[in-house]
């Protein structure tokens, strides 16, 4: 895997892939990087839910995230809960069982951050 990050001036930076890819941030008026490692998280397990749903009817998945960070340097995140919505007609313990095996096992962002208390909970809108 490759990857750079590269200064464009201001308080911006352009990350790219070994595609090409690019994803840019402005740290000031937009996302920070800790914010976007949080966001990661919901990004990975979010595809694991959706790919888990395969054939079930649903319009819209999202997850709402809360972080606490440490108060003193380095300021690594110490909690972090996830709520996870899904509209459409899909059973709950479904959901709830997706988004416990990605976080157990499969959502490989997650599993870096062994020494955080991580915590989901899931709701399914009609």
């Amino acid at each position: 895997m490759y990857g750079r990050v590269d200064w464009t001036g201001g308080d911006t930076v352009a990350c790219t892939n070994e595609r090409g890819d690019r994803l840019d941030l402005n740290w000031e008026d937009g996302p920070t990087p800790m914010q976007v490692v949080m966001q990661m998280i919901g990004a990975c397990s979010t595809a694991d839910l959706v790919l888990g749903l395969k054939e079930r009817s649903f319009s819209e998945v999202w997850v709402e995230m809360d972080g606490t960070r440490a108060e003193t340097a380095p300021k690594v995140f110490t909690d972090i809960h996830m709520v996870y919505h899904v509209r459409g007609d899909v059973p709950l313990k479904l959901v709830e069982r997706i988004v416990a095996k990605s976080h157990e096992k499969h959502c490989t962002v997650s599993q870096m951050f062994v020494n955080v208390n991580m915590t989901h909970s899931c709701q399914v809108h009609n």
